[in-house]
């Protein structure tokens, strides 16, 4: 495993929709292994290939239920609302506002290519939207109510 750099604003993997994972091999292994030491070592709650250039359809999420790694994510439903601060590992210095689902349904495969559904509610959902929006080239400040500094010392 290695921490990798976090790509910002501006880079267009940004803002690529990500190709489906075909090869469920020791290359999508070392990929996740790799986000996972990088989420950690920026205490995010989530990351997606994208984000550290890589232009395929994977993410990592590390919340209080959990770390999880879905490959090949699809929202099948979306429940309620919850509006909150929004942070991202690629607008360093920023957060904004933003709405989500309270709850979401999702399906997704693991790295062995097996498939799982999932149901996250609250936090968990907010993570599961923000980055499977990173796979279709969204980032938070495209539906943020507002955006806003985050002061130095809170960064």
């Amino acid at each position: 495993m290695s921490r990798k750099f976090v790509v910002q604003t501006g880079e267009p993997v940004l803002r690529q929709k990500c190709s489906e994972v075909k090869n469920f091999n020791s290359g999508l292994w070392t990929l996740l292994d790799d986000m996972k030491e990088t989420v950690r070592a920026e205490s995010g709650a989530g990351l997606a290939a994208p984000q550290i250039g890589v232009s395929l359809r994977a993410v990592v999420i590390d919340v209080e239920e959990g770390y999880y790694e879905l490959i090949n994510p699809v929202i099948l439903s979306k429940k309620g609302e919850q509006t909150g601060a929004e942070g991202c590992l690629s607008v360093k210095g920023k957060q904004g506002t933003v709405t989500r689902p309270y709850k979401v349904k999702c399906e997704y495969r693991d790295r062995h290519g097996k498939k799982h559904k999932l149901t996250a509610e609250g936090f968990f959902a907010r993570a599961v939207c923000h980055e499977t929006d990173h796979l279709d080239g969204v980032l938070y400040t495209d539906i943020a109510d507002e955006i806003y500094d985050i002061p130095a010392d809170e960064a």
